[in-house]
């Protein structure tokens, strides 16, 4: 089947940016001039994403209001003939446009799985994808979800992100043991969560995107809470092993993990020295910096 919807799980805390994500979502914290989450609805898009199913919670209703259009703010730049900053609005307003955009709240931060089950009614037994705001890859010719997408339409498996990393970073991840390899086209044979060192059965971390089988949304509601007491998505996905094809994809593209407030600004700093015009003001300050 066709992946025509994609489940953004933006319920969570963000404890790790206190106190900004106190009143703020942690999902609208700003990448270079965007929000980090616009950056996954943007792919999406690109990807051929028909609904955007965002899942939610108390206090995001910044996001909801990003995404909807700001009448008066339009009347305001009108106003001062500002065509350029009505230009910016409406290519934000254009997003919801192309593609259909639902919210629904998670009752209680109960873990990604419990996020990703959330949304099943409205996924209605079908394929779906599933991606991460804080885990942000830009790849110009090819979006990452679109990479997913084809090796689903491929191989009828559920389909994993991932990318290799040094062994001495794998705790933070979920980690792949495979089988057997095609290229970049792993097969799964089994996945843990945050493995501690030297116990780790490779070094294919999973990083944010994934295709989901209906089988996996039917293991979430069966599945007991594991790591940090919570749902965890891999665990479901790990479930269906055996039963199901779960591969995993060594995908291309720039990954920025903005997770983590030391992630978040190498993501800015890094993207903002990539920006035509940015990287002629910052680098100046960046070589003062580090000479002083």
């Amino acid at each position: 089947m066709t992946v025509r919807k994609a489940i953004f799980p933006a319920a969570g805390l963000g404890t790790r940016f206190l106190p900004v994500t106190k009143a703020q979502p942690k999902e609208m914290l700003p990448l270079v001039d965007k929000p980090t989450i616009q950056y996954g609805v943007e792919e999406a898009i690109a990807s051929g994403i028909e609904q955007v199913i965002m899942v939610t919670g108390g206090g995001k209703r910044a996001i909801v209001d990003h995404f909807d259009r700001s009448v008066d703010l339009e009347h305001y730049l009108q106003e001062r003939d500002r065509p350029d900053l009505l230009e910016i609005l409406a290519s934000v307003d254009q997003l919801s446009d192309r593609v259909d955009i639902t919210y629904i709240q998670q009752k209680e931060p109960r873990g990604l799985g419990n996020a990703v089950w959330t949304a099943r009614r409205l996924v209605e037994g079908e394929p779906c994808a599933v991606l991460l705001a804080d885990d942000v890859i830009i790849c110009e010719q090819r979006p990452v979800l679109k990479q997913l997408i084809d090796t689903h339409s491929k191989t009828g498996a559920t389909v994993l992100a991932v990318r290799r990393i040094p062994r001495e970073q794998v705790g933070r991840y979920g980690v792949i043991a495979t089988s057997s390899s095609n290229g970049r086209v792993h097969e799964v044979t089994d996945m843990i969560e945050k493995p501690s060192p030297g116990s780790e059965p490779s070094d294919l971390a999973m990083l944010g995107r994934y295709v989901i089988l209906p089988a996996v949304m039917e293991e979430l509601g069966q599945t007991e809470p594991g790591a940090g007491k919570e749902i965890q998505l891999t665990d479901a996905i790990k479930r269906t092993i055996g039963r199901h094809r779960v591969v995993a994809l060594e995908f291309e593209g720039d990954y920025y993990d903005t997770g983590t407030v030391a992630g978040y600004l190498r993501a800015n700093l890094t993207m903002a020295m990539k920006r035509e015009g940015l990287r002629e003001e910052l680098a100046p300050l960046l070589k003062e910096l580090l000479e002083g």
